[in-house]
């Protein structure tokens, strides 16, 4: 059953409204900072994504929970593991790593996280998770202990997507890594997008206005942004 941020999404989508997040990671972000962050991210963001490869205990919770005292905009968790999950947020990516081979981020973790939402009242929205590669030893690649897609193998990225679609995935999440060197080609983006009929999240080395309306102009549905205001 979708839940009613997974509904505005494909409202926003359907009328062609693209989305803006910034995904800031609780091991980086200072709390009590957090006014001032929020002031300096741009007016047209739409969510707020919280985790990271590597959280510490309880730092998640924390962030989330200074988060909502100063803002109404959507709180959705993109956990690196089933520990940083928390009942304060909006909604949860679950997150399916499908660029890789690792049955701990296939099926592990999901199985792990179940006590911690079988009573939840987070919106649980299934994302097939696809890392690209850019240009760096990313932190998603060394906990994970996955290798991420090539830039240039077009034809394994888009099938991989569509397996995701196929495999029930509500979101494909394109991914170059925290810090990437480089983000996605934009080809990559449209083709994905054209072989998909679910939104297109797109995210990794976009630093940008530039970049980010080049990821919009391709087709992401919503771009996300992060170390660019950390």
């Amino acid at each position: 059953m979708e839940g009613p941020f997974y509904k505005s999404f494909l409202k926003s989508v359907a009328g062609k409204e693209k989305q803006l997040t910034i995904l800031i990671d609780p091991d980086k972000f200072d709390v009590s900072q957090t006014k001032s962050f929020l002031n300096k991210i741009p007016r047209e963001t739409t969510h707020l994504f919280v985790g990271g490869s590597t959280v510490t205990n309880d730092e998640t919770e924390k962030t989330v929970k200074a988060l909502r005292a100063e803002t109404k905009l959507p709180i959705f968790l993109f956990p690196g593991d089933y520990s940083q999950i928390t009942p304060l947020a909006d909604a949860l990516l679950f997150l399916t790593l499908l660029s890789g081979r690792n049955a701990e981020y296939l099926v592990g973790q999901q199985v792990k996280s179940i006590s911690k939402l079988r009573d939840s009242s987070l919106e649980i929205i299934p994302t097939g998770y696809i890392l690209i590669d850019g240009g760096n030893d990313s932190a998603v690649s060394r906990v994970t202990q996955t290798e991420p897609l090539p830039q240039e193998n077009l034809e394994l990225i888009v099938n991989t997507a569509l397996a995701g679609q196929f495999m029930g995935a509500k979101l494909i999440y394109l991914e170059a890594g925290s810090g990437a060197k480089f983000s996605i080609k934009p080809e990559i983006i449209s083709e994905v997008k054209k072989a998909i009929k679910i939104p297109l999240i797109v995210g990794g080395g976009i630093k940008t206005e530039s970049q980010k309306e080049i990821a919009y102009g391709a087709g992401a549905d919503m771009v996300v942004m992060g170390t660019a205001y950390e």
